[in-house]
């Protein structure tokens, strides 16, 4: 048992202090934020274990059944109170250690700490003449079937004079505002993870060559996830090689990698729950094709066009419409698109045909979460007309930035383009200069890649 980083527990009491605190100026009220449940894999065997990604930031807490709750009344202290697994020998022989709720109170710092076996009891007079009430709505059944439960037996004292909480609020919407800035702490274990993922992916070019299949690359990035500290990946690891890799959410199977095919790997690491997001195209056989650089290089262009918009201030959505004329200008050039139908770039853009090969958004949030929480738009409600305005960035966020080409064989596209994808994808904090890449320790442009591939031995 690894005792808890002072700095993350710091960390967490601030972010339930701030909780507390919207709590209290609403009207006093409960937060309830239960971990996530264990999930059965086959018969008695389970998926490895993940906590919530909310409960953590709130409390840093990984066993799993255990329900945060934070007491915050009109007047009168606050209270943090961890209901979790009780100590048990036995359990402990086969499972491994548990905190119990003794352990995990003087360990983490909550004002209380009970076992999960008796909040049904413990919990309903906690919501009691308590305006608000925050949990995180229609989440899962269970969590709802429980909060009825305790409400219900609040509810029976109603002529006792006892009143139940009359507002409901869904906490991860205070929360998702909150996880969108990171601090410090968080950003130096994303740029951690950024680097252990670079390597990774390094070390999967390296290994390249004609005849491997796309899962002997993915236990390679497997090995220095782990190796580096790593304790899990981030999401399922996409190798994908020749035609797999236009599947955008493609998984690493069985395909041979072959000289004159591309390889695109989307891949990145979890480090102490935070996540990182890499992708890169590279050439089986260590050269690219013509047709291959002549789309890579557009592509590179592109995410140039969008790293050189991501800074404070811009709204979200620049970089993705610099990126976007970019890649349909070039779709115009290189014949992707024919000029006489599809008329100039503005026209391309304005009909949307450029997503016949590219459909999909150049980045998203990243934190706890690969595709992380946070509104894209400007919170709040919509005006009378129109759709609610983009928002800003600001320092402290955190983004991918990764656009892409995927060309599936049709009558009106060149054949030399058929069944290439390309994607570049790097992690970019939000700096109030500019943005700083966290995951450039693996190479991105095409000579780089080339080269690297030479000093392994993989370019023919």
């Amino acid at each position: 048992m690894t005792a808890p980083d002072p700095a993350l527990l710091s960390a967490c009491r601030g972010r339930r202090a701030r909780v507390l605190q919207q709590l209290r100026a609403a009207g006093g009220g409960v937060a309830i934020l239960p971990t996530a449940p264990e999930a059965m894999r086959n018969r008695d065997s389970d998926y490895p274990y993940r906590h919530d990604s909310y409960f953590y930031y709130l409390t840093g807490f990984t066993e799993p059944e255990a329900v945060l709750v934070l007491v915050a009344p009109a007047a009168g202290p606050e209270r943090c109170i961890l209901f979790c697994r009780p100590k048990h020998e036995e359990r402990e022989i086969w499972d491994g250690f548990r905190h119990g709720p003794e352990g995990a109170q003087a360990a983490f710092g909550f004002d209380a700490a009970h076992s999960v076996e008796e909040i049904d009891t413990l919990l309903p007079p906690l919501l009691a003449n308590h305006a608000v009430l925050a949990y995180p709505l229609a989440a899962t059944t269970r969590t709802d079937m429980q909060v009825r439960r305790w409400l219900d037996a609040v509810r029976m004292q109603g002529r006792a004079g006892v009143t139940a909480p009359a507002t409901a609020l869904d906490i991860r919407t205070v929360l998702d505002e909150m996880r969108l800035f990171k601090d410090a702490g968080e950003i130096a274990v994303m740029r951690r993870a950024g680097e252990i993922s670079a390597q990774a992916h390094v070390r999967a070019m390296r290994a390249s060559r004609q005849g491997l299949r796309e899962y002997h690359l993915e236990a390679e990035l497997l090995y220095e996830f782990r190796r580096h500290g790593a304790q899990s990946v981030a999401y399922n690891s996409i190798v994908a090689t020749g035609a797999n890799a236009c599947v955008l959410h493609y998984r690493a199977g069985p395909a041979e990698l072959r000289d004159g095919d591309l390889c695109l790997i989307d891949a990145g690491c979890e480090l102490d729950s935070y996540a990182s997001d890499i992708t890169r195209t590279f050439p089986v056989s260590g050269r690219f094709s013509p047709a291959q650089r002549e789309l890579y290089d557009l592509v590179l262009a592109a995410q140039e066009a969008a790293i050189a918009e991501t800074r404070s201030g811009v709204p979200y959505n620049v970089p993705h419409d610099a990126a976007t004329r970019v890649l349909a200008q070039g779709m115009l050039d290189s014949g992707l698109l024919d000029a006489n139908r599809c008329g100039n770039v503005d026209d391309v853009l304005a009909s949307g045909a450029y997503r016949q090969f590219y459909m999909h958004r150049t980045g998203h949030w990243l934190g706890m979460d690969v595709h992380d929480v946070g509104e894209y738009r400007v919170p709040g409600a919509a005006p009378a007309e129109g759709e609610r305005p983009w928002r800003p960035l600001e320092p402290g966020m955190v983004l991918t930035v990764e656009p892409g080409i995927y060309v599936r064989p049709a009558p009106d596209v060149p054949e030399r383009f058929w069944h290439i994808g390309i994607r570049i994808e790097d992690d970019a904090v939000v700096t109030a200069a500019g943005c700083e890449l966290i995951t450039r320790g693996v190479p991105v442009k095409a000579d780089e890649i080339e080269a690297l591939m030479r000093e392994a031995g993989g370019a023919r």
